[in-house]
Order: structure tokens, then C-alpha cells, then sequence
């Protein structure tokens, strides 16, 4: 990956390690060479066969299979972890999931080769086996590319044992699981690394290079060239950057007969300072660096379709540049012109996202798409309306909408719908262009994607705002503390399913 000079940053750094670290997940009928096992235990289970232990003697030391709680008994040759499901009736691929990932997160200090036993889930075989892996690789994540010596010793090996279940089922959810669990992990590297190690230009470099390896082409568009395409946008907010931007596109074909033509666009701001409307130095500016967590799912998302067998077609565009203030920088008043030659009155360069990615959803409208699915860290409305575990969704139509609800639920990636009140379009008016970037004290959310709705040109379209769910603040069930990777799976599981739009969705 090539790097400005006067960046010093080691050669071989890499903004994606986790690839490097790959597990080795197994479905067994017995455990061996395993540092430690977690049996999840439903409630009412008899254990005395298994520890020794009755009910009573577990719950006098404090462990009473509810969800998330866990005891370790001394076992001759590894330790045991019994882990708490709750009630085995109330059991859902998400619930088992969370399961698996405080399994994991039980046997974090028990070293790297784990085992994770459980008796009959009354799930399908495949789903238990792509759940396990997704809860217990998600949960074991850390970012650790800039530490001199990991705290946590990485998973390697995973072995899973599932009662009444046929084995190379399970195994081919595992193999699912494992895809989810790479494009996750891609996007919260991406997240997790910081803006001066990761730039637009290293971000080009680092989806050329994993192109040819998941089956996905890569074109990029620099400065220059950006100039000539008029993409004013992109332009405008890295105006006062010393960092050139990138426009990223990102192709993948299909093999065999082709459903449709997906697009996606992904905000990239790979640091927004807030530019001339300078952010306050709060944690939530620390996160900033985050600010390029769609771009992140995207790319996280495209190194699972050929893996997924995704039959159609699927193009993004990410829009990359990072934000900041100098002599330079565009200032409130400007007007900056999209691709598709609209205009747009700058109110708020702390508006930005909305302002490069109207350039990427205009060229997916002039590629001939047949829907749109945009993905950003876009506004604080959502975050403070939804919080950090649900993110917002809006669009023009409610079969796209729909689509995104299926795959964040299977996903458990949740959303939630507001609406696209065209009531509030007034206040995106200006007295001098087409259109602001700002509208006004309320409905922030709705008002930022009433502004994109103005570059989709009445292409389906839904656009999901993950503001609130970057980041988490702790770890919780498979979300490690830190860039969620919230969106790479989802969209994912959005483009297996996909298909042109009917007019009858």
C-alpha cells in the first residue's frame, strides 16, 4: 500500500489484520486438543451427569442459566464453562448467537483453541452453525494492529458439537458464517484504524488489493480526474484537505443468470473534523475517524458476495475524502455543483456526508441501477432519536424498504423505520441554488435524507442513517467494543436476496 512520505507509518502496516488471523471452526463429535469448553445450558437442565453438580449447588454458586451468565468447573483435561441460554422454548437464531458469543468471551482468558458444546436448538441445522460462528468469531474481535502485544490471545480454533443435528449441515452453516464473519471484520478494521493510517488514497489501494482476491473489480478516480467528472461534491468537502479524495467503485458479476442491478454508495469521510463549522473536541469527535463506517460496511459486504454465491449484479460507489478546516477549506455560503449538475447552498460544512454522497448516488442513477441502498454515519438525529443499537432507515420505496428490514433482521443488524415526511423538504430551500445542505432544528434525520432523496431521481432507494450504531461503548453479545462493523453483514444478506423491482413489491 503506498503511503505519503512524510507519514511515519511502518511499511508493513495493514488496515485489515484480522484477514491475517483467520480461525479454524470444526464440528466435531468429540473435543480434542481444546484449551477450554463452554457447554450453553438451558434452564432446568440436569447437570449433575455432566460437573457433579445439582441445581441447587449451581445456583448457590451463582450461575442460573439465564441468559449470559456463566461459571467455570474444574474439569481433568480442560476447563469448563457453563454458559446460560435461558428458557430452551424461547430459543432464536439471534438468541443463540449472544449465546455464543459469551461463550467465547468466557473462555477469552483460557487461550486461543476453544470448544462450544450444546444440545438440540430447535433451530435448522445450518442457521446453528452460521449463528454459533458469527456469535462466538464477532465476540472474540479485537483491534489490536497498533499494539505492541495483545492482551487476548487470538481465536484459532473453534470446535463445535451440536446434539441432534447432522454434522456437514451444520458445517455448511459454518461456512456461511465464516464469510459473514470476514466482511464484518473487514469494516471494523476499517473503522477502528486511525485517519492518518488510513486515508482515501490507502483505501483505493486496499480495495485493489482485495478485489482480484474476492471476486470483485475495482476502479478508482482521483482528484484530477474527479475534476472532470464534475463531482463537485466530493470536491467541495476536501477542499481544505491536504489528502487527496477518491471516488471508489466497486464492481461485482455475478456467474450464471442475473436478477438485477443493485447499487450501493457508501459514505467514506475518513476523519470529519466538522470543517469550518469545527466539531467540539468531545468523545464524539474522538469516534470521527469512524465517520467512514459505510464506505467500511460496504467494502466488508463485497468481500462476501461471490463467497455467498450472490446471483445479482452489485456496483458501489464510495465517496472518500476526509474533512477538515484551513485557508483552503469550502466555508459556509458556497455553493458546490453535483454530477448531475444540481446546486447546492453549503449552510454546514458539519453537513458533509450528505454532500459527497450525492455525487456517488447520482452516478448510480446514470449506471442504470435498479434500486439504491446508501449506507452512512449521517446525523446525530438518528442517534439521539434510536440510540447506538438500531439504526435508522428511510426511502422512496416501500418494497426496498421491506428488503433491508429482512436482512437486518436476519442479521440482527436491527433498524427501524422513520418517515421521509416530504412535508419538511421546505426547509432544505435556498434562496440561491437548487437546494441546501441544512435544513432546520428538528426531524435532523428525515431532513438529511430528504436531501439524498434529490439525487436518486425516483430510483427505488432506501438509506440507512448508522450514526448510533458505529461504535459500541463496551462489548455486548457478538458487538465488540469499539466499530461494530453494523451494515457489512446486512448488506450482504440484502444482495443474496435481491432481484429487480417488480412495481408490485
Amino acid at each position: 500500500m503506498s503511503r505519503s512520505a512524510n507519514k511515519l507509518i511502518p511499511a508493513d502496516f495493514t488496515a485489515v489484520p484480522s484477514l491475517g488471523n483467520s480461525c479454524d471452526v470444526r464440528v466435531v463429535d468429540d473435543f480434542s486438543d481444546v484449551d477450554a469448553v463452554a457447554v450453553l445450558v438451558a434452564s432446568g437442565t440436569d447437570l449433575t451427569p455432566l460437573v457433579g453438580l445439582g441445581s441447587d449447588a449451581l445456583a448457590a454458586a451463582g450461575f442460573d442459566a439465564e441468559p449470559g451468565s456463566s461459571l467455570v468447573v474444574a474439569q481433568d483435561g480442560h476447563p469448563l464453562v457453563l454458559v446460560g441460554i435461558g428458557k430452551a422454548g424461547d430459543l432464536d437464531a439471534d438468541k443463540v448467537r449472544d449465546a455464543a458469543a459469551a461463550a467465547a468471551r468466557a473462555t477469552a482468558k483460557k487461550g486461543g483453541r476453544i470448544g462450544i458444546e450444546v444440545g438440540e436448538l430447535g433451530l435448522d441445522a445450518r442457521v446453528a452453525g452460521q449463528v454459533l460462528t458469527e456469535g462466538a468469531l464477532l465476540a472474540r474481535y479485537r483491534y489490536s494492529a497498533l499494539k505492541a502485544q495483545a492482551k487476548e490471545v487470538p481465536l484459532a480454533v473453534l470446535q463445535l458439537k451440536v446434539a441432534g443435528a447432522d454434522a456437514a449441515e451444520v458445517a455448511a452453516g459454518v461456512a456461511v458464517g465464516q464469510v459473514g464473519v470476514r466482511a464484518t471484520t473487514v469494516a471494523r478494521d476499517l473503522a477502528n484504524t486511525p485517519p492518518g493510517h488510513l486515508t482515501a488514497t490507502d483505501l483505493a489501494d486496499l480495495a485493489a488489493e482485495l478485489g482480484p482476491e474476492y471476486g470483485f473489480e475495482v476502479e478508482s478516480y482521483d482528484k484530477a480526474q474527479l475534476i472532470e467528472m464534475g463531482c463537485g461534491g466530493i470536491l467541495g468537502v476536501n477542499a481544505g484537505s491536504e489528502e487527496e479524495p477518491r471516488l471508489v467503485v466497486l464492481t461485482y458479476a455475478p456467474q450464471g443468470e442475473v436478477t438485477g442491478h443493485l447499487g450501493l454508495v457508501g459514505k467514506g469521510i475518513m476523519y470529519d473534523s466538522g470543517g469550518i463549522s469545527l466539531k467540539p473536541s468531545d468523545p464524539m469527535h474522538l469516534l470521527m475517524k469512524m465517520d467512514m463506517g459505510g464506505a467500511a460496511a460496504v467494502m466488508g459486504a463485497f468481500t462476501a458476495l461471490r463467497d455467498l454465491g450472490v446471483p445479482a449484479a452489485v456496483t458501489a460507489w464510495l465517496c472518500c475524502t476526509d474533512n477538515m478546516p484551513s485557508g483552503s477549506a469550502y466555508k459556509l455560503g458556497d455553493v458546490l455543483t453535483c454530477r448531475n449538475g444540481k446546486t447546492v447552498e453549503v449552510k454546514n460544512t458539519d453537513a458533509e456526508g450528505r454532500l459527497a454522497m450525492m455525487d456517488g448516488l447520482a452516478l448510480a442513477v446514470e449506471a442504470g441501477v435498479d434500486a439504491i441502498v446508501d449506507i452512512a454515519t449521517l446525523t446525530g438525529a438518528a442517534l439521539m432519536a434510536l440510540g447506538k443499537s438500531r439504526a435508522a432507515l428511510l426511502g422512496n420505496d416501500d418494497g426496498m424498504i421491506e428488503r433491508v428490514k429482512a436482512a437486518a433482521a436476519a442479521t440482527d443488524e436491527p433498524v427501524w423505520q422513520l418517515p421521509l415526511e416530504r412535508k419538511y423538504r421546505k426547509q432544505l430551500d435556498s434562496d440561491i441554488a437548487d437546494i441546501s445542505n441544512l435544513g432546520g432544528p428538528h426531524a435532523g434525520a428525515t431532513t438529511a435524507a430528504l436531501f439524498l432523496d434529490e439525487f436518486v431521481a425516483g430510483v427505488p432507494w432506501a438509506h440507512i442513517d448508522i450514526a448510533g450504531t458505529m461504535a459500541s461503548d463496551a462489548d455486548d453479545a457478538w458487538r465488540s467494543a469499539g466499530a461494530t462493523g453494523f451494515g457489512a453483514r446486512l448488506l450482504a444478506q440484502l444482495a443474496a436476496g435481491f432481484s429487480a423491482p417488480t412495481g408490485t413489491d
